[in-house]
């Protein structure tokens, strides 16, 4: 059985054995219909109408959905879903999530399998991966059972987040908008924490500000928070039709962030919030901010950091690379003595959380960042 023809009218799967090769024999009666599925977040620029068939004769790629079943709960206890709400997650559920790759130092590293066997759900914003690192502090992963990835036609190709992002940009010259980058030493530095903050300040100023976070792993969490500050236009890597920028090639992840810079400026912005995921000496992290493109689009760079040695290391390694770097901050503030430290270091200066929920402070950091100029 090569490809599961129109979901609306015939069960998914009724006493079938699927393709070997990439798929074990599957023997109960299950009839199903496509639209009982739960979309994860991942999949929300894929319009619900065009998933009206099943392959399962193919290998899946990065960004191709899959229809499948939760076979058992583990870490991931519930889903994002399209609406950027939760929904818990029972075995026996079905979902609809897309195949991708996985970096996160404190959670998992997964990687898109080469068949459709039993897998993981390897973030909550939905992505079907198979684990193979984890932080000694997380359970086991949520398991998933593929029926089959999604596509349109019978015969036709599965349905790939790369087919559904932005329009590119009108217009690629020169921009008058400040942008400035919140980047950090790791995960959970307090990078989007940050963001969300300058934004409501900038916003509390009564400027138009765009947000994008332009690498990591799809998740509802980070936009809506970034929504609830008051950002007018908030974009993510998913936008531009990537479930994650994990082992992407570097020219792919700047190209994101210049897409996604360039539709913030189209929309009106009068500043742009710009964040990018994990560490410095995350691959992909590290590929962007030394690139031309980034350093001649960014004005300034805050530098969130967990401790006084971090920030030092960090903004040093900056520094080193001739990016503008405007301030500190991050969870390094829940320490009045390691930020005396840091500021005595770097001679830099820190910006709280209420700092940067100033209007006036808002304000003059991201003109100062505009003095800073761009580096070409």
């Amino acid at each position: 059985m090569n490809a599961v023809p129109e979901l609306n009218s015939v069960p998914l799967v009724e006493n079938v054995v699927m393709d070997a090769e990439f798929m074990p024999e599957i023997v109960e009666v299950l009839p199903v219909r496509i639209e009982e599925a739960i979309r994860a977040y991942s999949t929300r620029r894929v319009p619900a109408d065009a998933m009206r068939s099943l392959r399962n004769d193919l290998a899946p790629s990065a960004g191709d959905l899959v229809l499948a079943r939760v076979e058992s709960v583990g870490q991931h206890k519930r889903l994002h879903t399209v609406d950027g709400g939760r929904k818990n997650l029972f075995a026996g559920d079905l979902v609809i999530v897309a195949y991708g790759d996985r970096y996160a130092p404190n959670q998992y590293e997964a990687l898109v399998p080469s068949d459709l066997r039993d897998c993981d759900l390897a973030a909550g914003g939905g992505i079907a991966g198979r684990v193979v690192a984890r932080h000694e502090k997380m359970r086991g992963p949520t398991r998933l059972h593929p029926i089959g990835l999604v596509a349109s036609d019978p015969d036709g190709p599965p349905l790939n987040l790369g087919g559904f992002g932005l329009e590119p940009p009108t217009s690629r010259g020169p921009i008058r908008v400040p942008v400035v980058a919140v980047v950090g030493t790791s995960m959970d530095a307090g990078k989007t924490t940050t963001s969300a903050h300058l934004v409501r300040g900038l916003r509390n100023a009564g400027q138009r500000v765009g947000y994008a976070k332009v690498t990591g792993t799809a998740a509802a969490g980070d936009p809506g928070l970034l929504r609830d500050a008051g950002a007018q236009l908030v974009l993510d890597f998913t936008d531009a039709g990537f479930a994650s920028t994990y082992r992407l090639p570097s020219s792919t992840v700047v190209a994101i962030f210049e897409e996604l810079v360039l539709h913030l400026v189209a929309a009106g912005a009068d500043a742009i919030v710009i964040e990018v995921a994990d560490g410095l000496l995350q691959r992909e992290t590290e590929a962007l901010l030394q690139s031309r493109t980034f350093r001649s689009r960014v004005n300034g760079v805050i530098f969130t950091a967990a401790d006084s040695l971090g920030a030092v290391g960090g903004v040093q390694w900056l520094r080193d690379r001739k990016l503008p770097v405007a301030g500190l901050s991050g969870r390094l503030l829940t320490s009045p003595l390691q930020v005396r430290e840091a500021t005595t270091a770097t001679r830099l200066p820190v910006y709280g959380l209420k700092d940067l929920l100033d209007p006036a402070t808002a304000a003059k950091l991201v003109a100062g960042t505009a003095s800073l100029g761009t580096v070409a």
